[in-house]
């Protein structure tokens, strides 16, 4: 089986579990990436997200559930999948003694061949150093050697497993770049991270994961729609906060001459409706909602919590 470009989903799971014994490290999680997005798979050590990489990648069987890959079952289209995707593990293994240069060229060949022109520009984007042996490389240049291998064949789907550890800054910026351009040429990432700043600037969609459930389900633009924000505003009188507090989502709302301050969670077009019907707005500022906020909220609260899009 190979895939088609009527494929409606780049990865999708139903009902995926595993279980180790009596510990339950993934439950009945449904995901649906589309093709075209970057993914952020959010959640801190131990939550599940490598479990879930390494279940749809067929290195661990599923107690439970499946996963298809670019319309291909992860376990009997395995070896089919591997030849349409590129893969980064978070427990990324090279031969100490090959160089950089020499262990790309080896993935290549295994692979059938790849466009040395587009491994040499990966090569200098990510500033990577090829002809040192990879066991004299730094932790973060051993990285950019895993993501080079992981992007030089243009598969359809990267599957990335912390993908920024041991990077510096920049480079972070410039891998959060090639990224986006992979989704802009309708190639899918599925990014798995605990570094929500990342995730943050490069997802299209996020999910977060707590003891292996998935608990939210949203685009990063509606996850900030769902978390309070501060909001100061400037009208041409004196507001009643009773008006204000009657709009869903506000509370804490403070009444100074023409300036009112308030907390809001929810549309922002919503809440100025409401303002404007009563007074001329002169002036607004918000504090937007930062992803990690929201990320604490959902782990501070309720293990049912969900948010579907």
């Amino acid at each position: 089986m190979t895939p088609t470009s009527e494929a409606t989903s780049a990865l999708r799971t139903e009902g995926l579990t595993k279980h180790y014994g009596e510990v339950r490290a993934l439950v009945d999680l449904d995901l649906d990436v589309r093709p075209g997005e970057v993914f952020g798979f959010l959640g801190p050590n131990g939550a599940g997200k490598t479990t879930m990489i390494r279940t749809v990648m067929d290195e661990i069987r599923a107690t439970a559930g499946t996963a298809t890959v670019l319309g291909m079952d992860s376990h009997r289209d395995s070896v089919e999948i591997r030849r349409h995707i590129g893969y980064l593990p978070s427990d990324l293994a090279l031969y100490p003694n090959l160089t950089g240069r020499d262990t790309l060229t080896y993935f290549a060949n295994l692979r059938g061949g790849v466009d040395r022109d587009y491994v040499r520009s990966l090569a200098e984007r990510l500033d990577a150093d090829l002809d040192k042996k990879v066991g004299d490389l730094s932790s973060g240049n051993r990285q950019k050697v895993g993501i080079i291998q992981a992007l030089m064949s243009r598969p359809e789907l990267v599957l990335m497993d912390e993908p920024s550890a041991g990077l510096d800054p920049l480079v972070q910026r410039e891998l959060q770049t090639m990224m986006r351009e992979l989704a802009n040429e309708g190639r899918t990432v599925f990014l798995s991270s605990h570094t929500l700043s990342e995730v943050q600037r490069v997802a299209d969609r996020v999910g977060i994961i707590r003891s292996g459930r998935l608990i939210a389900l949203e685009s990063v633009a509606g996850l900030r729609t769902k978390a309070t924000r501060r909001v100061e505003l400037d009208l041409d009188g004196v507001a009643d906060p009773a008006v204000l507090l009657a709009v869903p989502g506000t509370a804490d709302v403070t009444v100074d001459g023409h300036r009112v301050a308030l907390s809001y969670s929810g549309r922002m077009d919503t809440l100025l409706a409401a303002v404007t019907a009563h007074h001329q707005l002169l002036d607004l500022s918000t504090q937007e909602a930062d992803l990690e906020e929201i990320f604490l909220r959902f782990y501070r609260g309720a293990d049912e919590a969900r948010v579907l899009s």
